[in-house]
């Protein structure tokens, strides 16, 4: 009979899923800026942060959940599914995975490329002022953290791994990835950002998802799991 994952066992399971999510996205942003430097492709930076979160939620969603998202942690503790221990230790292992992921591409990718995409940090377009982004990420947010709560957290749901959180930030990036970078999610944006230095308008991508997520949890919790 298999035990329940420790609190180490999970947040550990947690900063490997986020690794791969940050690593794969914050490389698609680069390898699209080397393949079309003048018109970036958002095909494949929608594309490999979709795929890229579906899959680390699919490696960890039988141990820790499959958060890879300090806003979706904090959505699961105002709705009072996990404790603020837990939490806090979830958003520690979740920023420790994004710095080493951001880390590793910083390492690895050429300068010259990596640089013009800022290492993959997702940023505020020119035309979009931080009021903008911050509600852009809010909005985007919303819809992922609703159908992360649709299709993992409300047991009544065929379970379909991170498949349909994939597509939505496939489908946020393609909406709002030329304003904001549609990171959707601290961890995404900070880990690059630490590791590079390019750190503008970091804020943003705290505030706003936050925000997003706890209006996506209380709404789902209160209305759609209400018997």
């Amino acid at each position: 009979m298999a035990k329940n994952p420790t609190l180490g066992q999970r947040a550990l399971m947690e900063a490997i899923g986020v690794f791969l999510f940050v690593f794969v996205g914050a490389g698609s942003v680069i390898a699209a800026h080397a393949i079309s430097p003048t018109s970036v492709s958002l095909v494949i930076i929608a594309l490999g942060n979709g795929l890229g979160l579906a899959l680390g939620i699919s490696v960890a969603l039988n141990t820790s959940g499959g958060h890879l998202n300090p806003s979706v942690t904090i959505a699961a503790w105002v709705t009072k599914m996990i404790s603020g221990r837990d939490a806090i230790v979830y958003i520690i292992a979740q920023v420790v995975g994004a710095i080493i992921a951001g880390l590793f591409v910083v390492a690895l990718y050429p300068p010259a490329l990596g640089a013009v995409a800022n290492y993959g940090t997702p940023t505020l377009g020119a035309n979009t002022s931080v009021f903008q982004g911050i509600v852009f990420e809010a909005v985007m947010t919303f819809f992922l953290v609703f159908v992360i709560f649709g299709t993992i957290v409300d047991k009544r749901a065929p379970k379909l791994g991170g498949l349909l959180a994939g597509l939505t930030v496939v489908a946020d990036v393609a909406a709002g990835g030329p304003f904001t970078g549609a990171a959707m999610n601290p961890a995404r944006a900070i880990g690059p950002a630490l590791a590079s230095g390019f750190l503008a308008n970091w804020y943003v991508y705290w505030i706003g998802p936050i925000i997003g997520a706890i209006l996506a949890a209380w709404i789902y919790k209160y209305i759609a799991l209400r018997h």
